[in-house]
């Protein structure tokens, strides 16, 4: 008997993705790292991206880099804290960085375990999240030069991110930017620094149109493997495929009542205070599933008569008004978002399946 909730993996659809993206990359030079963190390292998905024609695989949690069972380099996306630094040596062969006092750590813990502790600098273009802002070239050398002379550590990329926290889209502008950074830290220290990490999955509409600037060579990629989207598009890239992941509960209370709620109204349980318009008596559904668990504005219903009205930290609701007949103990599936999928695979309340 199936447990519910339940996260369902196509395995085949998967390895559709990364096939389909490697041969994009591939005609284009560049080189992927799959990241395997949105589904926290789950070993039949990594097992399919091990088989593929990725370089490297990736994650941001040396938790789920501990549990990769892969042959190919393991990059740690997240940078370490300085304390953090022999974790990271130990299980990682290559950190994204930005700060002198944290490639010094991971050099001391590089010599201490007897390697060459891999690094990429990143370069903040603009997004504001994690890197050396590319205006103050000063700071950007500075942290060249230390990896340099740090013993333990090689410098042989540098990176950025883009879209994930300012929402600004790669484009030949910036990333022409992160090319001429390279050439100059290539003259500046006399490294070969041969990775130029052009960002992740929002990428990947430039790619497609030949607007990549020759000099990227490398992508991070996540969400369009796993779910085949061009991020800075919003939508599921031609020639993949979007619904490879499907949560499904079952429906534990089928009720006619208001649209409304009776009585005077305060904050909810999560400080909220939300709005509800009148539709009159609607019938409604809550399944055995809720915010611990998922996003629910990041579920689609596969069955388009169904609308999600909202949720509580363990029950979602919908409105079943205008769909078939459902009862007590049917399931309900939903195509998952990024955000729904992430937390989906999070939650140790929801049962994980595979289709191969």
């Amino acid at each position: 008997m199936s447990t519910y909730p339940r996260i369902t993996a196509d395995l085949t659809k998967i390895k559709h993705n990364i096939d389909a993206l490697c041969a994009l990359c591939g005609e284009n030079s560049v080189s992927i790292a799959a990241v395997t963190k949105v589904v926290c390292a789950d070993e039949r998905i990594v097992r399919v991206l091990e088989e593929s024609g990725a370089a490297m695989l990736a994650d941001a949690r040396t938790e789920n880099l501990a549990r990769l069972n892969t042959q190919k380099p393991k990059l740690l996306l997240r940078a370490p804290a300085p304390e953090e630094a022999e974790e990271a040596v130990a299980l990682a062969d290559m950190s994204l960085v930005s700060e002198i006092a944290t490639i010094q750590a991971l050099g001391t813990a590089a010599r201490t375990a007897g390697k060459v502790h891999q690094i990429i600098l990143m370069i903040d273009l603009g997004d504001l999240r994690e890197g050396l802002l590319f205006l103050d070239r000063e700071a950007i050398y500075r942290a060249a030069d230390a990896a340099k002379v740090e013993a333990g550590i090689a410098l042989v990329g540098v990176g950025t991110n883009l879209t994930c926290y300012g929402a600004i889209i790669p484009d030949e502008t910036n990333l022409g930017e992160l090319c001429k950074i390279a050439e100059e830290l290539r003259a500046r220290t006399g490294l070969r620094i041969p990775i130029v990490s052009g960002g992740n999955s929002s990428t990947l509409g430039l790619l497609k149109r030949g607007l990549v600037p020759e000099g990227v060579n490398h992508l991070r990629l996540g969400e369009s493997i796993l779910l085949g989207n061009d991020t800075a598009a919003c939508r599921v890239m031609n020639g993949l495929v979007g619904d490879a992941f499907t949560l499904a509960t079952r429906l534990i209370e089928v009720q006619r009542k208001p649209s409304v709620p009776i009585g005077e109204s305060g904050a909810n349980a999560f400080g909220e205070h939300p709005t509800f318009e009148s539709l009159g008596d609607q019938i409604r559904g809550i399944c055995k599933i809720g915010r611990q668990d998922t996003v629910a504005d990041g579920l689609t219903p596969r069955d388009g008569d169904i609308k999600i009205i909202g949720a509580s930290s363990d029950h979602l609701i919908v409105d079943l008004t205008h769909a078939r007949e459902y009862r007590v103990g049917d399931v309900l599936e939903f195509t998952p978002d990024y955000g729904a999928l992430l937390r989906a695979y999070t939650s140790p309340y929801v049962a994980r399946g595979y289709i191969e």
